[in-house]
């Protein structure tokens, strides 16, 4: 018989100093689709994608360096935006948006919501167009986190509050966190994907 994996969705960091994880590879025979990338547990540094995967999401706090590459995409994918702020306080920071399949991330502006997850790719293998693969959306320490990217990816963290989960099945990415004086809150976890086979019957 033929192999066949459904890739898990990645784990958002559950705090500040936290990490998350990679999506895990959805497989069919010998075909593989990588898992999206890890967010940015930092302002400063860059979390890369895997072959395929799309880069992670900018996290949502200003440390000594406030700006933060959100991630390199892979062969399918597209690169996360960048985290912005005006030096070392949490009151004015954004991360920028994860890639998505279709999409580049966008970056976080200082001071207000964090960047959109970048939009998901489109098929109509099902017979229907479906949009899946959408970035998740930056946490920011002001105002309201970013959108997620159209096809699954989950909203970004406002002030003090956890990042949404990208939608299962659809591989969307999770929401970056933010925090502001109180507890750290989490990242949202990344969708699940989806193995999708079709055949000609005669």
């Amino acid at each position: 018989g033929l192999t066949v994996t459904i890739g898990a969705g990645g784990t958002g960091q559950a705090n500040e100093a936290g990490t998350g994880t990679v999506g895990g590879n959805s497989v069919f025979d010998s075909v593989t689709s990588n898992g999206g990338a890890v967010g940015d547990t930092s302002s400063a540094g860059s979390s890369n994608g895997n072959a395929s995967g799309s880069g992670g999401s900018g996290y949502g706090i200003a440390h000594s360096s406030p700006t933060g590459d959100g991630g390199s995409g892979g062969t399918y994918g597209n690169d996360g935006g960048f985290c912005t702020g005006s030096g070392a306080s949490n009151e004015d920071t954004s991360a920028g948006g994860g890639g998505g399949a279709g999409a580049v991330g966008v970056d976080g502006v200082t001071g207000a919501a964090g960047g959109a997850g970048g939009a998901g790719s489109a098929s109509s293998i099902t017979g229907s167009a479906i949009t899946r693969a959408g970035g998740g959306g930056g946490g920011a320490s002001v105002t309201g986190g970013g959108a997620g990217g159209t096809g699954g990816g989950g909203a970004g963290g406002a002030l003090e509050s956890a990042g949404t989960a990208g939608t299962v099945n659809l591989g969307g990415g999770g929401g970056g966190a933010s925090n502001g004086n109180a507890a750290d809150k989490a990242g949202g976890a990344g969708g699940s994907g989806v193995v999708i086979i079709r055949y000609k019957f005669q």
